[in-house]
């Protein structure tokens, strides 16, 4: 197929379009290389897809209107798995207007070139960061979400209700992914795994927030990787009949899954694992929770699994070593 891939140059963006461009896809993808974090790692990650001849790059802005018009004017795509966004929920704190020309416009031009071309399935990353200090667990897809406590998770829930229009209005089959704390090689490093290694490594002390008290349904990238290549290929169907009963339910072609691990692990244990796999102990720096972050998260992923016939395979100790490896080969440490 012909697949469009926004934030190749990410994290996720990165291992999706790798995986389908070795099963044979083609892949164009785009990226404004902004320089929320690191734009060497960025770069290092398009050099990596470079060896593959059935990728495409293009720098492109998800807010540029006109950009964005002329790439779908231009291709005829079977998918668009839509990946980029304005990431972080602490930045958003500084930096709201950015969230909105990436996460919102952006997303905006993402829906109208689906439109426009009839794409026959939308795939878009959502957050776990939706359901804020939801008290209910495991986290379901049929809780309501109306309560983000950050600017972050609030365009996260809008891109999932912009969605829903068009799938309703167009009638595009679209699939948002709310995403659990991903991890792994090649990851963010504004993330816990990236950072708490970065400082480990470095004999430095770990920030640690709400003083530990914390848990995150932490999840390794190919089980990531392996959900959105399935998920891809169960396209929503429009039912009349179908009674809309709960927030993830609806007549429209739409569909709304939760994409984790589906175990959470206590922060500490995370940082015990760094410990034994890199043989060093942490100097943890415990300090207040951060606003708009949450005490714990914990992926309902039986909707996911019923979908795709496939559950998360790699454990956090088996991760950790996998990211801690890939770490020391990447910065020569």
């Amino acid at each position: 197929m012909n697949i469009l891939i926004t934030g190749m140059a990410g994290f996720i963006g990165h291992a999706v379009a790798k995986r389908l461009a070795a099963d044979g896809h083609t892949i164009v993808g785009i990226d404004n290389l902004n320089d929320y974090y690191d734009v060497a790692l960025k770069q290092a990650r398009l050099d990596d897809l470079a060896a593959y001849p059935n990728v495409r790059f293009e720098c492109i802005d998800l807010a540029d209107q006109a950009a964005m018009q002329a790439l779908f004017a231009g291709e005829r795509f079977e998918r668009v798995i839509h990946l980029a966004a304005q990431a972080g929920v602490r930045y958003s704190l500084d930096n709201p207007h950015v969230y909105a020309q990436s996460n919102l416009v952006g997303h905006l031009n993402v829906l109208e070139g689906c439109r426009q071309q009839q794409v026959p399935h939308l795939v878009y990353a959502s957050s776990s960061s939706v359901y804020g200090q939801n008290a209910h667990v495991p986290f379901s897809t049929a809780d309501a979400v109306d309560h983000p406590i950050s600017l972050y998770a609030a365009t996260k829930k809008s891109n999932e209700l912009m969605t829903h229009s068009y799938a309703h209005l167009y009638d595009i089959p679209s699939t948002g992914l709310r995403f659990f704390t991903v991890y792994g090689p090649w990851g963010r490093p504004d993330m816990a795994m990236f950072k708490f290694t970065r400082a480990i490594l470095a004999g430095e002390p770990l920030p640690i927030f709400n003083h530990g008290e914390l848990s995150r349904d932490f999840t390794y990238i190919d089980d990531i990787v392996e959900g959105v290549v399935r998920i891809q290929d169960v396209i929503p169907q429009a039912d009349a009949e179908r009674q809309a009963t709960a927030p993830d339910q609806s007549a429209a072609p739409f569909a709304l899954y939760n994409i984790g691990h589906g175990s959470p692990v206590a922060l500490m244990d995370f940082v015990r694992a760094l410990e034994r796999v890199t043989g060093r102990t942490a100097q943890c720096d415990y300090q207040p929770m951060q606003p708009g972050d949450v005490p714990r998260t914990w992926a309902d992923t039986e909707a996911l699994f019923e979908a795709v016939d496939y559950r998360p395979a790699v454990g956090v100790e088996e991760g950790v070593a996998r990211f801690v490896d890939w770490y020391r080969a990447f910065y020569q440490v």
